[in-house]
C-alpha cells in the first residue's frame, strides 16, 4: 500500500481528499500546515507528497525547499487555477508534477498513479542498470547517483532520470513526447512546460565543459540530443 503525505490547510477538500486516495488503496497521513508538513516528510517515508503552495505559518514552496534538502521524494504540488508563476517556481525548486485546483477527482488519481509508476520503474530498472561513463560524467543508476569530474551532483529523481534517458542516446535525438512518457509517466500534452523546466533546471546543475562546448542541443518542437 502507498503512503501519502496530503498537505493542506483546507480542512475539508483534506478530508475529502483523504476518502477519495483510501478508496483508491492508498494510505494518508495529513498535515494541515507548512510546518507540519515538512516536519512529517522528513521524519517519515512516503511513496509521494500532496502539497498546496498556499499554506499557513510555511508556504508550500518553501516546504518543497526542506524536502529537496534531504530526501528525493516524488512530490505534487496542487496550485491556484491560471497562476502559472506557481507552477514554474514550483518545477524550478524540484516538483516532479503539478495541478491546478479545482481539478477532476480521476486526474487527480491518474497523475498519482503516473507519478509512483514511474518511480517504481526507474527504481527497477536501476536495480538492473550498470554504471554508465560519458565524457567527464559517471552515472551509477543503481545509486542514483551522478558525479561530474568525480565530484558528487545533486539531482531530484526526474533530473536523474532525464540525464539518464539523454546520456544512454547520445548523439542522437531523443523526442519530446518519448521523453515525457519515460520520465514523468505522462503523454506530453501543449503548452506543458513540466519537461522544459526540468532540463532547464537540470542545465543549470551541470558544470561547463572544459571545451565550453553545451551538454544538449534543442531541436525547437522536436526535442533533445546529448551532445558526445
Amino acid at each position: 500500500m502507498n503512503r501519502i503525505l496530503l498537505v493542506d490547510d483546507d480542512v475539508g477538500l483534506s478530508e475529502l481528499l483523504t476518502q477519495l486516495l483510501e478508496m483508491e488503496g492508498f494510505a494518508v497521513n495529513q498535515a494541515y500546515d507548512g510546518q507540519e508538513g515538512l516536519t512529517k516528510a522528513l521524519q517519515t517515508d512516503f511513496d509521494l507528497i500532496l502539497l498546496d503552495v498556499m499554506l499557513p505559518q510555511l508556504g508550500g514552496f518553501e516546504v518543497l525547499k526542506g524536502i529537496r534538502k534531504r530526501k528525493q521524494t516524488p512530490v505534487l504540488m496542487l496550485t491556484a487555477r491560471g497562476d502559472e508563476i506557481d507552477r514554474v517556481i514550483g518545477l524550478e525548486i524540484g516538483a516532479d508534477d503539478y495541478l491546478p485546483k479545482p481539478f477532476n477527482d480521476r486526474e487527480l488519481i491518474a497523475r498519482i498513479r503516473a507519478i509512483l509508476r514511474r518511480a517504481t520503474n526507474a527504481e527497477q530498472e536501476l536495480l538492473t542498470s550498470d554504471a554508465l561513463k560519458i565524457g567527464d560524467l559517471r552515472l551509477d543508476p543503481k545509486r542514483q547517483e551522478v558525479y561530474c569530474n568525480e565530484q558528487l551532483m545533486i539531482l531530484t529523481s526526474t533530473e536523474f532520470s532525464l540525464l539518464l534517458n539523454l546520456v544512454a542516446n547520445s548523439g542522437e535525438l531523443v523526442t519530446k513526447d518519448s521523453l515525457s512518457e519515460s520520465v514523468l509517466g505522462k503523454k506530453l500534452m501543449p503548452f506543458d512546460r513540466s519537461l522544459d523546466m526540468h532540463l532547464s533546471n537540470l542545465r543549470k546543475k551541470l558544470p561547463e565543459r572544459k571545451d565550453g562546448r553545451a551538454r544538449v542541443k534543442t531541436l525547437r518542437g522536436k526535442g533533445y540530443i546529448w551532445i558526445p
